[in-house]
């Protein structure tokens, strides 16, 4: 198995651009498709809930909406098109798609961002967003639909630049279920990687030791290293990006939500702290 698959969602936040840096950096390693997905918003959803409002401004605000709508999906075409020029990547309509070199399909979709991601991307191989903004209240529903909806992995993309992405991979390890789960379903990225290394904390009793981690690697051809770190429970998110960062790495990979999502978000937790401050790519799975 590869990666061949990458979808892409990207909307007029600004953001797209870093997103797709991300994927394509990942896809060179690969030779993968890149589907890139806007996706626009239904005019009635601009109008308010429960308030009564005119046919006549009904028609006005939808009118408004629909032309909004449409000069962003033109400008984030073009935004793709001159992207795909720059990069040399092959345009294509659909399968089938260029096996030596990387490609990507345009897609439109009309509904709420969120909603379409859990479902497109169940048939994507990895799903790469931009990490949220909370200053914005922009993006973390999209990142839980694909993290929590589509049962693949998830590529968050902070906003800085990239060139290579997969190349060398840490792996956050504490024996969870999720963990077990990132780590066997990149697989495909971890056989392509230069270096691997598994990060596991050093005083504490592990359902899984990260010796026998290791060992699974091994057997599906992946030559890893271990490297244990001594933190506090309330700082082995901040420790697990500062040693991946010194271990010269540049993505992690973890598993996601190992307690509810609710209680994350209330209490914070691993996942929303490395979402809410990590610099670096993360590779999340559920």
């Amino acid at each position: 198995m590869t990666v061949r698959t990458i979808l892409v969602p990207v909307r007029g936040d600004g953001l797209g651009e870093g997103v797709l840096d991300h994927a394509w950096a990942l896809a060179k390693r690969h030779v993968a498709h890149l589907e890139v997905l806007h996706c626009r918003p239904k005019p009635q959803d601009m109008i308010p809930y429960g308030v009564p409002i005119p046919a006549s401004l009904m028609k006005t605000i939808t009118t408004s909406a629909t032309a909004l709508a449409d000069e962003e999906e033109g400008q984030i075409r073009k935004l793709f098109d001159d992207y795909c020029s720059r990069r040399d990547i092959a345009e294509v309509d659909g399968f089938p798609w260029p096996a030596d070199r990387v490609s990507a399909t345009w897609r439109e979709a009309t509904g709420k961002q969120a909603n379409i991601i859990g479902r497109r991307g169940r048939l994507a191989d990895l799903i790469a967003v931009a990490q949220p903004d909370r200053d914005r209240n922009l993006g973390l529903n999209t990142l839980q639909a694909a993290l929590l909806e589509s049962g693949k992995l998830v590529l968050m993309c902070p906003p800085r630049p990239v060139e290579s992405l997969g190349a060398r991979v840490a792996i956050a390890w504490n024996g969870s279920g999720e963990a077990a789960r990132a780590m066997t379903t990149a697989l495909p990225i971890l056989r392509e990687a230069e270096a691997v290394t598994l990060l596991a904390p050093e005083d504490s009793k592990l359902p899984v030791a990260v010796e026998e981690a290791k060992i699974y690697l091994d057997t599906h051809g992946v030559t890893s290293a271990c490297e244990r770190f001594t933190a506090k429970s309330a700082a082995v998110a901040q420790t697990l990006l500062d040693s991946a960062r010194r271990l010269g790495c540049d993505c992690l990979l973890m598993g996601a939500y190992g307690q509810s999502r609710q209680r994350e978000l209330i209490l914070g937790g691993v996942t929303q702290y490395v979402v809410d401050h990590t610099d670096l790519p993360i590779l999340f799975m559920h």
